[in-house]
């Protein structure tokens, strides 16, 4: 299995170098809650570096087992006021935002973060930036998403802020989109036709071999000011990543037919049908495939020598990031990554709805189950657990979601029972969390408004049970979302009646026999509905 204290950032290789007054030196993490530095955070803390990082949702860094360690700075990287706070009497900045999923206008955003963070590290006379950037070749037409990133890079470089560049290419470990997509499409396939990038020489490195370049970044002179390349020890053709993957899984290697017919776009659609993985994300993976993408030299090597024992072969690091998957245990997620076009403001309050169109389905269920019991059950809903109703709608809900780009049911969750703030919960997103209590989830998918999904659960007064709430809350936009709204309302019927009654009664299952709780159960009794509301204001308070 994929050992998580490797690198611990204890290493004396990877220790912080404390400042001349004898003080720990301070590290301004900025894309902190996603794959890479989720990671990073915490081990730059056992490094001994005091940590600020910058997040538009505090809550949802603070929902890190890292959370309360950190100093929390709300913003982001294109906001100045927010920037120049959070890099204020900082050592090191890493920098580890780009624009994955960002849209038509992606690269100006990328353009427009670089450049305010650059000029907000020279104002604050920060020692260094670590900039963690894309592999590529020289003297070819690099795809759009790769293009930018050189361009962030040559930002940072020519800031006047001493910075490094690591350049790296696919990286692969649990939960992240390049092993994920290598994962699927192996294990989903028993035959691929591919893009004729699937020939390609690419270089992948694992994750903690970035986390030790990140790591040692940190302790470099002043005067390094440059990009350098970062890889494996494997150079491979993307068909023998596959079959390598295979014969980790235990699965028989795929024939592969390189077919020219499949552009960067239509690979994409294909991934995003095959794989969890959006079309929004699939695509600069697939583009980053076009050329091949191996370390040019091995300059790193004379400012980070490569961990005590060696890079990482491909095929120990798919076997490490197996075990990670099968223990439950993947630290951090490409899911953590926010989607593009995904609302990302919070449920107002109930107050605040006066004078807006809102729908809502409110249903209430009583069981005699206790209110931990129940919370077990909501707590591990979605993923392998499913929705406890109408699984054949579900399913149809989540594959018109892929057909339009959208990230559908297949995202799954990142641990089978543990949720947190920000995380990915198939075609939802955790809002809010109130453990034992309450369980929030605002909508990922593409729909015309704004969609949450509440559930409660609470003591039910004398009875020694538990009641169970749920809402659906529903901000239409424009006559769509209205239309939208009364299209699927003959459907809440089965979908929002069953939740109740299935939660509940799996819940009650589950009291007298835990195996129960694995999946959804027929209701042992009937839910108390409530009749979902009308264009209206907020409906009667939940308890």
């Amino acid at each position: 299995m994929d050992d998580v204290s490797a690198p611990t950032g204890r290493e004396p290789a990877l220790t912080a170098l404390d400042r001349a007054d004898g003080s720990a030196p301070r590290a301004l993490v900025l894309g902190a809650t996603g794959y890479i530095g989720g990671r990073l955070v915490p081990r730059l803390l056992s490094a001994g570096y005091v940590v600020r990082v910058l997040a538009r949702d505090p809550a949802r860094a603070a929902a890190f087992p890292w959370g309360d360690r950190v100093e929390i700075v709300r913003g982001d990287a294109t906001d100045a006021a927010s920037v120049a706070e959070a890099v204020r009497d900082v050592d090191v900045l890493y920098y580890l935002v780009h624009s994955m999923s960002g849209g038509a206008r992606f690269a100006d955003n990328d353009r427009r973060a670089a450049q305010t963070v650059a000029r907000a590290a020279v104002a604050a006379s920060v020692d260094r930036i670590v900039y963690l950037g894309g592999l590529h070749p020289e003297g070819v037409t690099l795809s759009p998403h790769l293009r930018s990133r050189v361009e962030v890079g040559e930002t940072f470089l020519d800031s006047g802020v001493p910075t490094i560049v690591l350049q790296a290419g696919v990286v692969i470990g649990s939960g992240s989109a390049s092993f994920e997509m290598v994962r699927h499409l192996t294990e989903v396939l028993p035959y691929m036709p591919a893009p004729k990038w699937v020939r390609n020489r690419i270089q992948p490195i694992a994750v903690r071999d970035v986390l030790h370049y990140l790591l040692g970044a940190a302790r470099l002179p002043r005067d390094v000011n440059q990009a350098v390349d970062i890889g494996g020890p494997d150079v491979l053709r993307y068909g023998q990543m596959m079959n390598g993957y295979a014969v980790e899984a235990g699965l028989r290697q795929r024939p592969i037919a390189a077919l020219p017919v499949l552009t960067p776009r239509l690979a994409s659609h294909w991934v995003n049908l095959v794989t969890p993985i959006p079309r929004s994300i699939a695509r600069p993976l697939v583009e980053s495939l076009q050329n091949e993408c191996i370390v040019k030299d091995h300059a790193v090597d004379a400012l980070i020598p490569p961990p005590a024992g060696g890079l990482t072969p491909y095929r120990t690091a798919v076997r490490m990031a197996l075990g990670r998957v099968e223990a439950d245990a993947i630290e951090t997620s490409w899911q953590d990554a926010e989607v593009l076009g995904a609302p990302s403001d919070p449920l107002p309050n109930d107050p605040d709805w006066a004078g807006r169109v809102v729908f809502t389905d409110v249903r209430s269920a009583r069981t005699h189950a206790s209110p931990a019991a129940l919370w077990a059950v909501i707590v591990g809903i979605g993923g392998e657990n499913g929705w406890y109703s109408s699984p054949v709608l579900w399913a149809v809900r989540g594959w018109m979601d892929r057909l339009v780009g959208g990230i559908g049911l297949a995202r799954g969750r990142r641990s089978k029972d543990r949720l947190a703030v920000g995380d990915a919960l198939d075609f939802w997103r955790v809002e809010a969390l109130e453990p034992g209590r309450m369980l929030r989830l605002r909508a990922e998918m593409k729909v015309p408004g704004l969609a949450w999904l509440e559930l409660q659960a609470s003591p039910d007064g004398d009875r020694g049970g538990s009641r169970y709430d749920q809402r659906a809350v529903f901000f239409p936009r424009g006559l769509a979302g209205r239309l939208y709204w009364l299209a699927v309302l003959p459907f809440h019927g089965f979908i929002f009646a069953g939740m109740a009654r299935r939660i509940t009664a799996t819940a009650e299952a589950a009291a007298t026999d835990p195996a129960a709780a694995a999946g959804p159960a027929e209701p042992a009794r009937p839910a108390e509905p409530a009749e979902p509301s009308g264009p209206a204001g907020p409906p009667p308070a939940q308890p």
